[in-house]
């Protein structure tokens, strides 16, 4: 490692082995080593300017012929991936990589020569001309967000696994004899109050029903809640088999296997203009390695508004259409056809792709002329509205159909769907899936990438929930105007939209306004939305024609008068008309000043402004899903059993029934119960807020590995600094509960030493309580009398209590031997009082939490079965 560079000419030295001090030019004292190398910044390579690739084989044969001089060349790449694309290039120009020519993983900002060792230095990113900013990879997070409890509110409705549904009242925290402890209290059927230790907040989920009405209660004893859950697993396997066999019929017809990525395909991503964000790396890889399967792909790509969801649908409609197949991209709205249509046409500039918009704004003569070709092959990709579903839209040979906003369409457009998805390759872009969507994706009945990450220097939108004001209307145009920006003000009533154009005008003397709405001519409508492209307009008063996928940066303040008349998933869509650069947006929901709103349009108004954060879009379904109830996602057979337990559950029901009838091995979640008399929990003035609190408590709750643990404790520190000493055993507990449900344990307790005075002359002891699930369940009982009798051996028949005698023998001896295994290593007395218990009898010192936390480790360490 070259520790200083040239500076005035002066001679620079590279750290050794010697340790001795010299100094430079300059007076500084610097390592020195026998090795004295003059450092100097690299000649530009040649490059000639006709095209990207061009440049790179220029680069590169200049490079390779270099080392035939006997120079030694690192070129230094970022990812595995780098590497790869350029040991194909090189490989293409010289049949294989030279041996003086390495590709060595690591970042060099920029290249240089070290003569004396006759080394050329030189980046991927300064050959490829790929100067991106660069940023920090975070792990991605594998916790679905609808497992989150940190939108729980008191008044709100759980279901406890045991319990049934009740009312959350809040969280106390009480002191037991081993110190604090947390607990969520959550009243039932005849005010009945259970409290539940935080530690099992694993078996709380929040309740969603198929409406909005209040379930019943359940009843604390009853066994009705049982009932109900037996009721809905059959029901569950039902539709299980049902949803594989459909998914049987899918991979039986077979599908499309593209080849693996061409240098048109690399070339391709290397010219997009921004850094990819670590979310749409790994989408892309998952995208393009379910088209090189001989299945037919059917992958949800969910992004919030803005995260780069078209650029990884071009890059799949590339590889479809290099292999001779044809793209069909399917949007909801004429004007989003039109942007699309743009963006496609720009991004395929360069290479040999024909692109074509099918819509309203196409005369008939037009769209039959588009109509043939697409039949003939000679469109490579055809971007339309629900025309495409037409009848008479046929391709010559369709690879991939790519559906934007699925959510948009009717349910006779989404029958026409089914028939297209036979063995055709889909994906469908959403920002804010369907629960049907939602659901099948969380499921794994259907493939889900997810883009959570917000590129680089992408900021909130400021949203404000606020009445009619003229006063402030004005101002924020103003303000927006000021900065040279563009204004949105959405009025979703053609019949009114020119008053409330000109009322706009006179609050706005001096800006440009223009109407755009979808009863308006094509000219008319094209001329508006492409001045307001070109900052012709300063206001564009406009309905929700502007929904979908518009992208016009420089747009970034936005008014939706009547807010409360829009749905949750809407308003979201609309809201992602701005702050899509780096400009901070502002978005206003104005409700009317002469009516009232209702109280389910108060929750959507309250959500949307709670849920403004980047990358919402998942919370946001979740949470129009609580507003609108389930409804009927899986069918009105279904609906009646969502409504019983709950929309969390039920899908967690019909996710075990689908791995079930898969015979997939699926990690249980751990639930053993530890009780170790210490206190275990997080302080309130470590995270203050309780609904953080809860969430935090439920993550290490449900966490299944020891490495899901690991990256809360680095979730929790990065955010609230390092870890109190509660904290830390609350985590370590949880390392303790993963290992334990590996053990069949259901419980482990712990009954201290008493203190003051000995046992016959001995130091005090104390005992570890283990209690087993079911052992002894499930052993054949012995022949029963009358089947001697039939044998006519003359056995005397055994009552049943021997019989039971007889089966607890065998449990406690079945026990025995788990417990010689688990417990060979410790000092201590063993007694099994019944088939499911352990008693483990120890020394007083062993009792301190941190001392009986080491000793747990070792009795579940790993290589014990």
């Amino acid at each position: 490692h070259i520790s200083r560079f040239a500076v005035g000419g002066a001679v620079h030295t590279v750290p050794g082995d010697s340790g001795e001090r010299t100094e430079s030019a300059q007076g500084e004292g610097v390592h020195s080593t026998p090795y004295h190398l003059e450092v100097k910044s690299i000649q530009q390579f040649e490059r000639k300017a006709t095209s990207l690739w061009a440049g790179h084989k220029a680069a590169l044969e200049e490079l390779i012929q270099r080392t035939k001089e006997g120079r030694k060349v690192f070129l230094y790449c970022e990812s595995p991936a780098e590497v790869q694309r350029v040991t194909e290039i090189v490989k293409e120009i010289a049949g294989e990589v030279p041996r003086h020519f390495q590709l060595p993983l690591g970042y060099v900002h920029q290249g240089f020569v070290v003569e004396s060792l006759n080394t050329i230095i030189v980046s991927h990113h300064e050959l490829f001309g790929q100067y991106a900013l660069r940023r920090r990879e975070r792990p991605a997070r594998a916790t679905a967000p609808v497992d989150s409890l940190a939108d729980l509110q008191p008044g709100e409705y759980v279901v406890h696994a045991s319990y049934g549904i009740g009312k959350f009242l809040g969280t106390e925290t009480l002191e037991e004899k081993g110190g604090k402890a947390e607990y969520l209290t959550i009243e039932y059927a005849d005010n009945v109050k259970v409290q539940v230790a935080v530690q099992n907040i694993a078996l709380v989920q929040k309740y969603i029903g198929t409406s909005p009405k209040r379930p019943t209660l359940s009843k604390v004893g009853s066994k009705r809640w049982q009932k109900q859950k037996e009721k809905v697993a059959q029901s569950v396997r039902d539709l299980a088999a049902e949803l594989l066999e459909v998914q049987a019929q899918r991979q039986a017809i077979g599908g499309i296997a593209y080849d693996e990525d061409s240098n048109w395909q690399i070339e391709f991503e290397e010219s997009f203009p921004y850094q990819e964000t670590p979310d749409q790396i790994n989408a892309v890889r998952e995208i393009k390695a379910d088209m090189q399967e001989p299945i037919a792909m059917d992958r949800l790509l969910c992004g919030d508004v803005g995260y780069g969801k078209t650029e990884l649908a071009m890059r799949a409609a590339f590889k479809a259409v290099e292999s001779g197949r044809q793209v069909a991209v399917l949007v909801p709205t004429t004007v989003l056809s039109v942007q699309h249509g743009r963006t496609f046409a720009e991004r395929f500039a360069d290479f040999p792709v024909t692109v074509e918009v099918l819509n309203r704004f196409r005369t008939g003569k037009q769209a039959r002329d588009i109509l043939e070709r697409a039949r003939a092959g000679h469109v490579d990709i055809l971007i339309g509205t629900h025309r495409l579903l037409s009848g008479d839209v046929a391709f010559k040979d369709l690879g991939l159909l790519i559906i934007d906003e699925e959510q948009r369409f009717g349910v006779e457009h989404k029958e026409r769907l089914k028939k297209m998805r036979v063995n055709v390759d889909i994906l469908t872009m959403t920002a804010t899936p369907i629960p049907r969507t939602l659901h099948m994706a969380l499921l794994g009945l259907r493939d889900i990438s997810s883009l959570a990450t917000a590129p680089l220097d992408r900021r909130s939108i400021v949203t404000q929930v606020t009445a009619y004001n003229q006063d402030m209307i004005r101002k924020a145009i103003y303000r927006e105007l000021n900065r040279q920006g563009q204004v949105f003000f959405l009025h979703n009533r053609v019949q009114s939209i020119e008053k409330k154009a000109w009322e706009i005008q006179q609050l706005a003397k001096d800006a440009r306004i223009g109407i755009a709405h979808g009863q308006m001519s094509k000219r008319e409508l094209e001329d508006a939305m492409i001045k307001f492209v070109l900052g012709r307009i300063d206001v564009l008063v406009c309905t929700t024609i502007i929904e979908s996928g518009l992208d016009i940066p420089n747009a970034n303040t936005i008014f939706i008068n009547d807010a409360d008349r829009f749905g949750l998933a809407e308003l979201h869509q609309l809201r992602g008309r701005v702050g899509r650069y780096k400009h901070r947006a502002y978005a206003y929901m104005l409700l009317p000043n002469s009516r009232p709103i209702s109280p389910i349009a108060a929750k959507r108004l309250k959500a949307i402004e709670e849920y403004s954060h980047l990358g919402a879009g998942f919370r946001i379904a979740l949470r129009d899903l609580e507003i609108r109830g389930a409804g009927n996602i899986l069918g009105p057979e279904q609906s009646g059993h969502i409504q019983m337990v709950g929309y969390q559950m039920y899908c967690e029901m019909l996710a075990n029934a689908v791995h079930e009838m898969k015979h997939e091995k699926v990690e249980p979640l751990p639930t053993t119960t530890i009780d170790l008399g210490a206190p275990t929990y997080i302080p309130k003035n470590y995270i203050p807020i309780d609904r953080h609190r809860m969430d935090a408590y439920r993550k290490i709750a449900v966490a299944r590995t020891p490495a899901d643990l690991q990256q809360i404790e680095a979730e929790l520190t990065d955010v609230y600094g390092p870890l109190p000493e509660e904290v830390k055993l609350l985590l370590d507990m949880g390392e303790l509960r993963i290992a334990a449900s590996k053990h069949d344990i259901r419980s482990i307790a712990v009954q201290p030493p008493a203190t003051g005075y000995a046992t016959w002359g001995r130091a005090p002891t104390g005992e570890l309580i283990f209690s087993f699930r079911s052992r002894g369940e499930g052993v054949p009982p012995l022949n029963r009398g009358h089947d001697a009798r039939e044998s006519g051996m003359g056995f005397q028949p055994m009552n049943h209590r021997q019989d039971a005698d007889a089966t607890k023998k065998r449990g406690q001896d079945a026990l025995a031997t788990t417990a010689k295994t688990l417990f060979a290593d410790i000092r201590g007395e063993l007694r099994i009082p019944d088939p499911k218990t352990v008693r483990l009898r120890l020394g007083e010192r062993y009792f301190e939490p941190r001392t009986l936390i080491t000793l747990l480790r070792k009795v579940f360490s790993e290589g014990k079965k």
